[in-house]
Formats: structure tokens, sequence, C-alpha cells
């Protein structure tokens, strides 16, 4: 038996059509899921793969996580829900989550959406006795001078997966996340384009490298297997030892 084998089982990854989230869809579909994703462009053809999105094989649906109605209208192109990732996520720089509009911005998306996905989806993960796996971030983990509202978010995101855990036990609902640490994505590029900036951050990791959407989505495959079937309320750090 292949623990790691999900054909007949059906993904929605939210904030999946880039990045972290792109990478995780990426990896359920190689494993035989059918997986759709979210983003917030009208279309697939929107994203390019120079974007770090690969939709090929994919269900894309168009969603705004900030708009609370939008997310309990959603109706995704799946027949069931065995694993639900929520992988969205949004960051301000040059101080912008200092200014009380961009703080709520991306709380928004970081920490309010979460919920309302969670929530939205509840009754089909109970269904199914499926798996909820929430993307944080190794930020939750320290101070990030320059990001007060990206730091909460993240931070709110860990105790958010807790007691969700904890609540949804008692309905079959596994809830796990993960915490990346400095991934290459169009969302990192003020650190990975910058080769002073890159060079500061890997001396910090004790890999010496910078993590890989495909090295969160094998946690992500993980947590949402039989072999994680005890493991409940947890957030896997995904970070190269950088948190040490």
């Amino acid at each position: 038996m292949n623990e790691l084998d999900f054909s007949g089982k059906e993904v929605l990854v939210v904030g999946g059509s880039s990045g972290i989230g792109n990478g995780i869809a990426q990896a359920f579909r190689a494993k035989g899921a059918r997986v759709a994703v979210c983003g917030t462009r009208a279309k697939a053809s929107d994203y390019s793969p120079a974007e770090g999105s690969r939709l090929d094989g994919l269900d894309y649906c168009q969603l705004n996580v900030s708009d609370a109605g939008a997310v309990e209208s959603f109706d995704p192109p799946l027949a069931k829900l065995d694993v639900l990732v929520l992988a969205q996520g949004a960051v301000i720089y040059r101080r912008g989550e200092y200014r009380m509009d961009g703080f709520r911005a991306v709380l928004e998306v970081n920490l309010m959406s979460l919920m309302a996905c969670a929530t939205r989806f509840h009754p089909l993960l109970r269904q199914a006795k499926g798996a909820l796996i929430i993307v944080s971030s190794t930020a939750a983990y320290h101070s990030t001078m320059g990001n007060p509202a990206y730091n909460a978010s993240k931070t709110g995101a860990l105790g958010l997966t807790r007691t969700l855990g904890e609540a949804w036990a008692e309905d079959g609902i596994r809830v796990n996340g993960i915490a990346p640490g400095l991934v290459d994505t169009k969302m990192t590029k003020v650190t990975t384009a910058n080769p002073k900036r890159l060079e500061g951050a890997l001396s910090r990791i004790p890999l010496k490298r910078l993590g890989r959407p495909e090295d969160m989505a094998g946690a992500a495959l993980f947590l949402a297997s039989p072999l994680a079937s005890y493991i409940v309320g947890q957030t896997i750090v995904v970070d190269g030892g950088l948190i040490l």
C-alpha cells in the first residue's frame, strides 16, 4: 500500500495559482488527486510560468479571499473535499503595514480569510473525514520589524491551527499546518533578487539554500496522508534550519 497515493481524492488549494500553494497543488496532482486551485485573476491563462505558476492539469477558479461574500458563495468544481490547503498570502513592504489600511489588508488575507475558508468548507471536510492544512510562516516564531501585519497574521494562523485542530477533531477532520522559511517565490523577490540581502539570508540558513515550493509540498503530502493519522493541531517548520 502506498500511503502517499491520493488517487480518487479531491483537493482544493486556496492560493494555489503560484508560489508555495502551486507547488503543493502540483504535488497532489502528481500523486493522483484531482486538484482545484484558487487565485485572484480571472482565468488560468493570466498567469505565467515566469511567476512560478504551473496550472497544467489543475482546475482553476477565481476567488478574492478578502471578499467575505465571495468566499461564502464560492462553489468549487469538486464532487467532494478530501484535503483543503489554505496557502493564500499577502505582504506589504516599505513599512506599508504600519499604516492601518495596510495592516488591515494583510490581516484580511492572511488571517481573516483562513477562518472564512475553513468554516465555508467545514461541512465538506466533515463529510469526507478530511484534512485541513494551513500555511503560516516561520515569521510566527520571531519578529519581522518591517512587517507587523504579516507577523501578527502568521502568528495568528499558528494559533488558529491549534484551536481548529482541537475543535474539529471530533468531526474526523485533522487540522495541521506548515511554517515555511525563506522560499523562492514572487513574494520573496525583495530578498532573493537583491544579492546582498540574499547573501545575508543564506548565511543564516544551515542548509545554505533557499526553500522551494516542492520542499513545502512534501510536508503537505505527509500531513494529508494516513502517515499523519494521529497528528492534530501541529505546525511543521520547513525552513532548512533557519530559526534554529
